[in-house]
């Protein structure tokens, strides 16, 4: 019996659809989302409120870009940037998101891409591969490729390759730091067929992200086997099983003469200030410039909630638009 045409399209389409779902599949762990988070600090703070995107004249905004295909799936980004073209290029940021190396997504740093963006930065806030779907150092590899993407597309963005920054809220501020600090480094390329600049970035901006995994308030934190820590869930291992790893996971094992000069911005949470004494000490003795800013009063992830998003994106701005930044 011959099948109509139709009827043939009618069998195919559900079929080349679960294709491309099972294509495009990965798991994941949707547990931090900004709500989550204002859940559990409203109590105490009853002021926060979340921050949420905004559309400006001013901006131009680009979506779900893709920087670079997997074999199974995209890597994607969304781009924003000055809407007015200037004769001299603009300086631009990459920007990771925090969720413990499990969770969150890069919607949330979208506000703070927008307020760059408005202030002449080219902004772009990325995926990568978390721990559900894959171990360290896969984030490093995907978000390397990222840096190497916007250079790739310094013309068409007129970007000023010479003014690339790399900026992290939490696991996202580890991670941003480690990218920094391991600019080059042949231990930790990018993704095969992303082009031949380099990966290197020429500052740091550090939110409230650790520096040391094996400072004790990390490494002793996996007593119990069924529930792993977020490091340990990340780095494939608790310390006790394989403390190399999270000491080579550690930005603070690559911070040098290399550097760039860094920012940090923190709450006064001391455990999310694990090895900045001792990476601020190693850019003193190489005079690298940084800043330190303490945002007193504030949870954990303060850069998602007014009134302190409103405090930190002006630092961020100063840092890296007004010539702090050499």
């Amino acid at each position: 019996m011959k099948v109509p045409f139709w009827g043939l399209l009618l069998i195919m389409i559900p079929l080349v659809s679960n294709a491309q779902s099972k294509i495009m599949d990965f798991p994941r762990d949707t547990s931090f989302t900004v709500w989550s988070a204002w859940q559990k600090i409203k109590k105490d703070f009853p002021q926060a409120t979340p921050v949420k995107a905004f559309s400006s004249k001013n901006i131009v905004t680009e979506r779900n870009v893709i920087y670079y295909s997997l074999e199974n799936r995209d890597l994607h980004a969304d781009v924003f940037y000055p809407s007015e073209r200037t004769i001299r290029k603009t300086p631009a940021v990459l920007l990771i998101h925090g969720g413990g190396w499990a969770s969150g997504n890069k919607s949330h740093l979208v506000p703070m891409a927008q307020k760059l963006a408005g202030n002449g930065v080219f902004a772009i806030t990325a995926e990568q591969r978390l721990s559900p779907e894959a171990k360290y150092p896969a984030a490093i590899i995907d978000l390397k490729t990222a840096i190497k993407w916007i250079k790739n597309n310094a013309e068409k963005y007129n970007i000023d390759t010479t003014k690339i920054a790399v900026l992290g809220c939490s696991s996202g501020a580890t991670v941003a730091t480690f990218l920094g600090t391991t600019g080059g480094n042949p231990k930790f390329k990018a993704h095969p067929n992303s082009g031949n600049c380099s990966d290197k970035v020429q500052a740091i901006v550090n939110i409230d992200g650790i520096l040391d995994f094996s400072t004790p308030s990390e490494s002793g934190k996996d007593s119990d086997p069924k529930k792993p820590s977020a490091s340990a869930r990340w780095l494939g291992a608790t310390f006790q099983q394989n403390p190399d790893i999270w000491i080579k996971a550690s930005p603070l094992s690559y911070v040098g003469k290399d550097t760039p000069p860094t920012l940090f911005i923190n709450s006064t949470l001391p455990r999310f200030h694990a090895g900045r004494g001792e990476f601020v000490e190693t850019l003193k003795t190489n005079h690298i410039y940084y800043e330190i800013h303490t945002i007193e009063n504030t949870p954990h992830p303060f850069w998602l909630f007014h009134p302190w998003f409103d405090e930190t994106w002006p630092i961020v701005v100063d840092f890296l638009v007004m010539q702090k930044v050499r």
